[in-house]
């Protein structure tokens, strides 16, 4: 595994990095980072795509009104994707406005890591986005090879503390992500009316569709929904509860 380094974004930010080879070195590797284990965690998976101009600027206010907020309060870690593009570019931007605290780690393929004055070396490569403190650039070259990985990495920085995953829209590798989670048995709250992959798992929570890629996540119990025009004291809530488990 190679040693931690540091970089610069653009807009000044500096983010720490580091190259673990194999599941074996995480431990290590986010120790290296200074990330402790023991706290609380919201993993963040999914999308920002199709939305209506109005459903958009609803899931915005998701992460500016109470993720962040939250991260804040209880000194939560937060887990996503790390690349400038949907909900892990709402999840930097809102840690920016609210200048907090909280660290916030990107996990993603190296081989589709897009650093600062770096080019692109295929189409599929993104820049990681820019509010990010930690990165975690894992083995692969394609969409998804990071999934096990966000779930490893969140488990084992929780340490025993309470976690959650909160998925809004998504798209083929957000079902990834999501049996990820279950299978570390995190509880995962979709954001139902946010379109894609959450509203079809919505659906199939309710009853008025069958999908048996969709209903083993469901039978794992770990699923439940709420509404993105529910207004967001029952997000807020829900999360409080399950952090609020270890006090």
């Amino acid at each position: 595994m190679a040693n931690p380094f540091q970089i610069v974004f653009p807009n000044q930010s500096v983010a720490d990095i580091i190259r673990p080879q194999s599941a074996s070195d995480l431990p290590s590797a986010l120790q290296n980072l200074g990330l402790q284990k023991g706290h609380r965690v919201l993993v963040v998976i999914g999308g920002a795509s199709k939305l209506s101009e109005d459903d958009f600027a609803r899931v915005r206010l998701i992460f500016s009104d109470v993720l962040a907020p939250l991260a804040q309060k209880w000194n939560a870690y937060v887990v996503d994707g790390g690349t400038d593009a949907g909900v892990m570019r709402l999840m930097g931007q809102a840690r920016s406005e609210h200048r907090g605290g909280f660290p916030l780690i990107g996990v993603c393929p190296e081989k589709l890591a897009v650093l600062p004055d770096e080019a692109k070396t295929s189409d599929e490569a993104t820049l990681l986005e820019p509010h990010h403190t930690h990165f975690l650039l894992v083995p692969g070259a394609a969409w998804g090879d990071e999934s096990p990985w966000i779930a490893n990495v969140a488990s084992e920085l929780a340490d025993g503390k309470p976690s959650v995953t909160v998925l809004i829209n998504g798209g083929e590798v957000t079902w990834k992500d999501a049996s990820q989670n279950v299978l570390h048995g995190r509880s995962i709250i979709v954001i139902a009316g946010s379109g894609r992959t959450a509203d079809h798992l919505a659906a199939v929570l309710r009853g008025e569709l069958i999908d048996q890629r969709a209903q083993e996540l469901v039978d794992s119990g770990l699923i439940q929904a709420i509404d993105l025009n529910a207004g967001h004291e029952e997000l807020t809530k829900t999360i409080e509860r399950i952090f609020a488990a270890a006090e």
